[in-house]
């Protein structure tokens, strides 16, 4: 089993067994910042029992990441150095959610490197939680060979870890 592997599986076990804030309720010492992006729910989202997608959290975890990277990251989302490949993801749903309700998603890094980092989600409605998830990001050149983020980008991205023993 590869190192990435190893470390998806351990974050697994330590996300979904430890107890996760909710908005307001995050300790300041987990981290400087947190990205927080709100999400209004359609009737589009759900399917016949009204209740929403499941795939629409793994939808909401890459416009959170895309919104997050371009906007507090930077602009050009690495174009001209290479590419952010996902290597996992993962969502568990916890409550149910429906239409015309507001979900609030939580983001923050977790066990930056130079090469890969993890983003942790949390998704809220009314500060209760919903589901929560994660995606492995390794960062590759143009010809797919994994290589380092530039300094400046981890520098930003440390700005938003949690602390390993945070969960």
């Amino acid at each position: 089993m590869s190192n990435l592997t190893t470390a998806s599986t351990l974050l697994h076990s330590r996300l979904f067994s430890s107890e996760m804030p909710a908005p307001g309720n995050t300790p300041s010492h987990w981290a400087e910042k947190t990205f927080v992006h709100n999400i209004d729910t359609y009737l589009k989202d759900s399917n016949a029992y009204t209740n929403i997608y499941f795939s629409r959290y793994f939808e909401w975890q890459g416009v959170c990441r895309e919104h997050w990277f371009q906007r507090h990251i930077t602009r050009d989302m690495l174009q001209n150095e290479g590419v952010l490949i996902t290597k996992a993801a993962h969502n568990d749903y916890i409550h149910e959610a429906f239409p015309f309700q507001t979900v609030t998603c939580m983001m923050n890094t977790y066990m930056v490197r130079k090469c890969s980092f993890y983003l942790i989600f949390r998704f809220f409605i009314e500060e209760k939680m919903v589901s929560m998830g994660y995606q492995q990001i390794v960062f590759a050149n143009h010809n797919k060979s994994i290589t380092r983020f530039p300094e400046f980008i981890l520098k930003k991205v440390r700005q938003y870890e949690l602390p390993e023993n945070a969960i």
